[in-house]
C-alpha cells in the first residue's frame, strides 16, 4: 500500500459579490482528482447553445501550474451538458474571475441554478518547453500515421 501524498498547491481564491454563500472549489471524496465548482447564477441553456457562467470568484495559480476545466461527467451522461473547449486552461497570470462555459449537446433545455456543481477544476503542472527548429525530425516507427493509424 502507497502512503499518501502530502505535497499540496496553493491556490489563492477571493469571493467576488456574486458568490456570496457559495462553497469554494471542494473535491466531493478524499479520492477526487477534480474539484467541484458551483455556479453562481441561473439560466436555461437550449439545444446546441452554448453560454458562459460566472463562479462569483477569482483564483491565483502559481506560476509552473495551470487550472484545468473539465465536463462534470453525470451532467455529460443525463443531459448532455459538457464544456465546448475541454479541458479549459486557467493561466497563473489570468486574474479575472472563473468563468465556466458549457454546451448542450442533449435534446431538451437544461437549467443551470446558482449553486449547481457545474464543471470540475484539476491543478496541473505545466512543463516548459523549448523549440528547436530543423530540417528534418528523427524517423519513428509510427512515422506521419495518424488518426486511427494504428488500429486501435
Amino acid at each position: 500500500m502507497t502512503s499518501p501524498r502530502t505535497d499540496t498547491v496553493e491556490v489563492l481564491i477571493t469571493r467576488l459579490p456574486n458568490g456570496e454563500g457559495l462553497p469554494i472549489p471542494q473535491r466531493a471524496t478524499p479520492g477526487s482528482a477534480g474539484y467541484d465548482i458551483a455556479s453562481a447564477e441561473g439560466g436555461t441553456i437550449g439545444f446546441l447553445e452554448r453560454r458562459l457562467f460566472k463562479t462569483g470568484y477569482r483564483i491565483a495559480v502559481p506560476e509552473g501550474y495551470e487550472a484545468q476545466l473539465r465536463p462534470r461527467s453525470g451532467l455529460a451522461l443525463k443531459h448532455g451538458i459538457t464544456l465546448p473547449n475541454t479541458p479549459a486552461t486557467i493561466d497563473s497570470d489570468y486574474r479575472g474571475e472563473v468563468m465556466v462555459a458549457l454546451v448542450n449537446l442533449g435534446r431538451e433545455p437544461f437549467e443551470v441554478t446558482r449553486g449547481m456543481r457545474i464543471a470540475q477544476m484539476v491543478i496541473a503542472r505545466v512543463e516548459r518547453a523549448e523549440f528547436t527548429e530543423v530540417e528534418a525530425l528523427p524517423d519513428s516507427a509510427r512515422g506521419d500515421g495518424g488518426f486511427g493509424s494504428t488500429g486501435h
